[in-house]
């Protein structure tokens, strides 16, 4: 016969090197082997350790029935081993003699010891002889390494950890004290509670009354073997007739409860990490979806509005041209400042939506093409571009319009007065009445003609006026030019056929001009002064009924001044006209004496002493009607004045202001003192002061309102337009409402990673030593320096450069040269916190599908909720795998998904 210990190996010591199992056995190597002979004891270990064996051999299709016999011969042993092990032990002796068993029993042995297992004092010819107390010792010793060795609670193991186990979950039960593994079990209340903690629908667990101990032990046998699998290990009389139950066997027992409910407490948790995943993943597609949405409608409105900006097409009035201004006015009010506020908050959603991917470790979220936060920029930058070119635009056309609507007028009021002069003229150059004429009446002819010589030449300025003033107006693209064309062309053509037709008379009347030698040289006289002086007044009428625009109160003064001017050489003018009547009155005083008679008017000319008075008088009453329209319009432009100085008052408060708080804002974004919560309502409680301002501006519109609707276009006692305030504006309010959002973002970063507020604080206090210029930003060799000072080894050799460039690419992934603050918390976060990761989603994943490599529908419905397991469903490709069924879902390529490592 072989002997184990005689073939050269050494005794096994129970003691332990193993983990968990050496401190408990430590303390057990002094246990009383005569108790496991005591009756009692020996009882319940027998059924204990035999059901706890038969509950492992029935996987194989064996059982035991006497511990003491059916082990001997080592081969159900190494089956047990094998089971509970799930290796292959080297192959059994078939043989029935005792050196066969022997060896059997030593590679069981062997297999133990392999495991870190020291058995004391327990050889392969007491198994096989058949000793009760080594065998049961030799199953103890078993149970402890693979049932509750393994156990581990709050860094304790084995017999503690359970313990340790067993209070947690008994802690709510009144009249429920576990303590140890013998006397806090005898009244059956612990085992019902475990069995209540996990399955409550098992176990009416108030109803169990702790003065019946067998009652409530049988009810939690008969339940743990019925609906949990666990076999039935000890009897109720044997551990309530026990003064101290087995240890042991109850270990045991309860050990076979914990593995139960391990595998459920590990299913419950690997589906809370999935749908704390999937949250997370929906709640992002959500955000994306909002953005994608946001900037769709707010990109379409810009490329709606941008055409009607860049439409130059002028209208054809000037009442047109102040519609269309009050439509850009009611955009500029009503249509833009909600978009403004769009764009903002779309800023702001793209950066915390950013914040939350990064802190969930998923990739960046990439806009649709044209939908990235600066297309929307470059589109706003367009349109305000285009807003600003449309205002100009406008502005200059109702001035080009003023300035036609007067030049118009002006050519029809000279075109008006030279056609009233020239009617007749051609008819009166046509006669033929020399012919019959005397040769007094052709004297009177001729000196008429050259009146009238006079009088055209004295016209000419006018036609060339007339001329001028058409020009321009087709130079400025006047709506109605055709027209103005052809009346001027007319009046053209008519003067040259005055021109000529005056020529022809010349010669005709000069050809008799030697017959005719009598000539009134006083009506001579008169007719020549009487032609300069009515064209004067003819001049002088209508330089007092033209119209004049002015824009400021300097040009109508000067206006004033040339009327007063005007007014006096009234006087000397008034001389002229009584020198000329005084001309008439001679000659007809000279006719009276000798007895002449004169045939009615004078020969010379048309313009009679009555005609001279009548247009004398015309521009007596024209000078106070000038005198009260030029007092009108140097009114309205005090007025004007009154409304530049008003609105300049105002903007010169309105506009420092803004500057100052856009420089306040500035410094508080980088000193930032005290808690992130103190900075975020530091900030709200500036950004409500900010607000609070905006009645200031509104007044500063209504006041510009005015100016706009006084056609005022330009304003000397301020450098601030209503333009420069209202960009100024919108800047404070988006760059408080940036700043308020980065502040959000840190806190939500801070809160996410775990990262205290004297980390914050230190974080902060490191950057902005190193921000010199305290831009918000740090160079390369400025953030190199913070981290030396942080305690990273960035030296310039090999090694450093290489580390401090990986880090260069994470906080400055797109190369932009700088280190933003938001990004130097995304990696200080990084470097002290961790996240879920795909590999731990993908190990969640496993275990729901009992370490399957593909799961099924019916399995996440049945372990996530309804809505995330259809969203799983639905995103899970079908797997591939050689062990494949139908049906069956690809869990890892949807989780490496979910943190961005490949497609969907």
């Amino acid at each position: 016969m072989v002997d184990y210990h005689a073939a050269g190996q050494p005794s096994y010591q129970y003691g332990g090197n193993g983990p968990g199992i050496g401190d408990y056995m430590a303390q057990e190597d002094d246990w009383d082997r005569d108790l496991l002979l005591d009756p009692a004891w020996e009882k319940q270990q027998r059924k204990t350790f035999t059901a706890w064996c038969n509950s492992h051999l029935r996987k194989a299709g064996t059982q035991i029935e006497n511990i003491d016999e059916d082990f001997r011969d080592g081969l159900k042993l190494m089956l047990l081993l094998e089971v509970i092990s799930g290796e292959r032990l080297p192959k059994p002796e078939r043989g029935k003699m005792r050196v066969h068993k022997i060896n059997n029993v030593n590679k069981a042995l062997d297999f133990i010891a392999s495991k870190g297992v020291k058995l004391v004092s327990i050889g392969a010819e007491e198994i096989v002889d058949g000793n009760a107390k080594m065998t049961l010792g030799m199953i103890w010793t078993i149970i402890l390494r693979f049932a509750i060795q393994d156990i581990s609670v709050e860094e304790t193991s084995a017999k503690e950890g359970l313990l340790l186990w067993c209070q947690r979950k008994t802690a709510p039960y009144k009249n429920v004290n576990v303590q140890n593994f013998h006397i806090s079990w005898k009244d059956g209340l612990a085992f019902n509670a475990l069995i209540h903690r996990h399955r409550p629908e098992l176990i009416e667990y108030d109803k169990l009354r702790k003065d019946d101990p067998v009652t409530n032990l049988n009810n939690a046998f008969e339940v743990a073997e019925k609906y949990l699998d666990i076999p039935k290990m000890l009897d109720a009389e044997d551990i309530v007739n026990t003064a101290r139950p087995d240890e042991k066997a109850i270990m045991t027992y309860v050990s076979s409860f914990y593995h139960a409910f391990s595998g459920a407490q590990k299913a419950e948790t690997a589906a809370n990490r999935i749908c704390k995943v999937l949250a997370v993943n929906q709640e992002n597609e959500h955000l994306m979806e909002d953005y994608e949405k946001l900037a769709s409608d707010l990109l379409e409105w810009i490329q709606r509005t941008i055409p009607w900006l860049e439409n130059r097409v002028p209208q054809k009035t000037i009442q047109e041209m102040q519609q269309k201004l009050e439509d850009f006015r009611d955009y500029r009010r009503v249509h833009k400042p909600p978009k403004v506020q769009e764009k903002c908050q779309l800023e702001i959603n793209f950066n915390t939506l950013q914040t939350k991917l990064r802190l969930s470790n998923r990739p960046a979220f990439m806009p649709s093409e044209g939908k990235m936060v600066l297309d929307i920029n470059n589109g706003w930058q367009h349109l305000e571009q285009a807003e600003k070119g449309y205002e100009e635009w406008l502005l200059n056309e109702i001035r080009r319009m003023e300035r036609l609507d007067h030049l118009a007028e002006k050519f029809r009021q000279k075109a008006s007065i030279h056609e009233s002069w020239t009617e007749g003229k051609e008819t009166m150059l046509r006669q033929k009445d020399y012919e019959t004429a005397t040769l007094s009446d052709i004297k009177a002819l001729i000196r008429k003609h050259e009146a009238f010589e006079s009088d055209l030449a004295a016209h000419q300025d006018r036609v060339e006026q007339i001329a001028a003033i058409a020009q321009e107006l087709n130079e400025l693209d006047y709506y109605d030019s055709p027209s103005v064309n052809t009346r001027c062309q007319k009046i053209c053509d008519q003067w040259d056929s005055l021109g000529s037709l005056t020529h022809t008379r010349r010669e005709a009347l000069e050809k008799t001009e030697k017959q005719l030698e009598t000539i009134d040289q006083l009506h001579l006289e008169y007719a020549k002064r009487a032609a300069p002086f009515n064209n004067w007044m003819e001049s002088a009428m209508e330089d007092l009924q033209d119209m004049f625009i002015v824009h400021t109160i300097e040009e109508i003064e000067g206006l004033i001044a040339a009327h007063d001017q005007f007014k006096s050489t009234l006087p000397d003018a008034d001389k002229e006209r009584e020198a000329i009547l005084g001309i008439q009155s001679e000659a007809q005083k000279i006719a009276d004496y000798n007895n002449i008679k004169l045939s009615g008017n004078n020969p010379y000319t048309s313009v009679t002493p009555q005609i001279i008075n009548s247009k004398w008088e015309r521009v007596q009453q024209l000078v106070p009607k000038r005198d009260h329209a030029l007092q009108d319009e140097q009114s309205k432009q005090q007025s004007n004045e009154h409304l530049r100085r008003q609105f300049a008052s105002q903007a010169n408060i309105v506009g420092p202001w803004i500057q100052t708080k856009m420089e306040e804002i500035g410094r508080i974004s980088i000193e930032m003192n005290g808690t992130l919560e103190d900075q975020l309502d530091h900030l709200k409680l500036y950004e409500q002061s900010i607000v609070d301002y905006k009645p200031n501006i509104d007044i500063l519109e209504q006041q510009h309102q005015l100016i706009q609707e006084a056609l005022i276009f330009d304003n000397k006692h301020t450098n601030f337009t209503m333009e420069h305030i209202r960009v100024g504006w919108e800047q404070l309010l988006t760059t408080t409402a940036r700043t308020s959002n980065e502040v959000e973002n840190q806190i939500l970063t801070r809160d996410a990673k775990g990262i205290s507020q004297e980390q914050m604080q230190e974080f902060r206090a490191s950057f902005n030593h190193f921000d010199k210029d305290h831009g918000g930003s740090l160079g390369p060799e400025e953030f190199k320096a913070c981290l030396i000072s942080l305690g990273y080894d960035v030296e310039n050799d090999r090694q450093g450069d290489a580390e401090f460039n990986r880090i260069m690419s994470v906080v400055d992934p797109n190369n932009s040269g700088v280190v933003t603050f938001q990004a130097f918390i995304d990696f200080m976060s990084r470097e002290t916190t961790d996240t879920d990761t795909a590999d731990q989603v993908i190990a969640s994943f496993k275990v729901l599908a009992g370490d399957k490599n593909y799961i099924t529908a019916e399995e996440l419905r049945r372990e996530l909720p309804p809505d995330q397991a259809e969203y799983c469903i639905a995103r899970m490709a079908p797997y591939q795998g050689p062990d494949a069924i139908p049906g069956a879902l690809d869990y890892k390529s949807f989780s490496t998904a979910l943190y961005g490592e490949s497609d969907l």
